[in-house]
């Protein structure tokens, strides 16, 4: 089967943009081609033979820490890391295997050397939550960086397919796991690669890595089963259009009943790392009408797309100003004709200013 990679970004070892042409059968040779290039001393082959990858590459960063910025941090210290190392490079594993591996110790050992040294950000007393919970640092991921990452989970080594690992309710489960389990359950069920692969990568045994994925697995079946819900609407489809639309409109005039309007009876409201957690229409109301008492309420709101869910990117536009800075961005969990969640995140990294 014939396929085209469009591959551009930056790596600190070349940059542009070049268009790689591959049939199934010719793409070893190929690779083996730049390979030897690169090992020469040749920064565009290199770019050539890693470039095709970055985008599943950044995306694997992310899912393990739940972190955008730090996945663009480890991205750029594995293709680093990969370019000073092609002469420990043996060709025993495919260069996308090899890639993984480390980007998989490099994210491992940033989660260490970090060890989540945030403290939380200032946020007056809300109305009383529903729960308290441990606060999870985790950031949005913008659809725009999923476009053109191919799914290559290859039949029954993969349990899930790149669209629903990169779903908040996923990324949440994986934050709560251990990162070695996390890590491990991430290359098996959503890469696809083998256990004696994971393994190799882990450096650690197959017994180990098979409990370890044991492990992980009991969590998402636990986590996913207080989370059943009926099917959403099909991504960019009339009805979801329609209904985040709905819910942009009400937050942008600042309509309480507006959004609780299009809410499931036991939807939630969070705000990771805030700790408040609230159920319910007239809980979650009970926080808006203290937070547009507070600050108003935003007034613009785009909607856009985020960790492959619909999203309401808000904006504040100060008197006397001529542009609008972003305030927030509001990720939606849809179930059925209603919204089952909706999850705030303050951090703005990455979203435009408006005029």
């Amino acid at each position: 089967m014939d396929r085209a990679r469009s591959v551009s970004g930056r790596d600190g070892v070349g940059t542009g943009k070049v268009s790689i042409e591959m049939t199934g059968e010719n793409e070893a040779v190929a690779e083996d081609a730049w390979l030897g290039r690169a090992r020469a001393g040749d920064a565009e082959a290199f770019r050539r033979l890693a470039e095709p990858y970055r985008g599943e590459l950044r995306a694997h960063c992310y899912r393990l820490p739940g972190s955008l910025q730090d996945a663009e941090d480890v991205l750029q210290e594995t293709m680093l890391a990969a370019w000073r190392g092609l002469g420990g490079f043996e060709g025993r594993s495919s260069v996308r295997t090899w890639l993984h591996r480390i980007a998989t110790n490099r994210s491992l050992n940033a989660q260490r050397s970090r060890a989540r040294r945030h403290e939380l950000p200032a946020m007056p007393q809300p109305p009383p939550p529903t729960r308290m919970a441990e606060p999870l640092w985790l950031q949005p991921y913008p659809d725009v960086l999923l476009e053109g990452v191919p799914d290559r989970s290859p039949g029954p080594e993969a349990r899930y397919e790149t669209r629903e690992s990169m779903e908040l309710v996923f990324i949440t489960a994986l934050q709560r796991m251990p990162p070695r389990q996390r890590a491990a359950l991430v290359l098996r069920d959503v890469l696809g690669f083998r256990v004696p692969e994971v393994a190799a990568m882990l450096d650690a045994g197959e017994a180990s890595v098979k409990s370890a994925l044991q492990r992980a697995r009991a969590t998402l079946a636990q986590r996913f089963e207080g989370e059943r819900r009926e099917p959403a609407p099909a991504a960019n489809s009339a009805a979801e259009r329609r209904l985040v639309q709905g819910l942009a409109d009400a937050i942008e005039a600042g309509d309480v009943t507006g959004v609780v309007e299009v809410l499931a009876d036991d939807a939630w409201l969070t705000m990771p790392p805030q700790p408040f957690e609230y159920q319910g229409r007239a809980a979650i109301a009970s926080f808006l009408r203290h937070r547009f008492a507070m600050h108003g309420s935003p007034q613009r709101v785009v909607t856009t797309r985020a960790n492959t869910q619909p999203a309401c990117a808000c904006y504040f536009k100060p008197p006397a100003a001529d542009i609008a800075p972003p305030y927030g961005l509001l990720v939606v969990t849809l179930a059925g004709p209603q919204i089952a969640a909706l999850t705030w995140f303050a951090d703005v990294n990455g979203l435009p200013t408006l005029d």
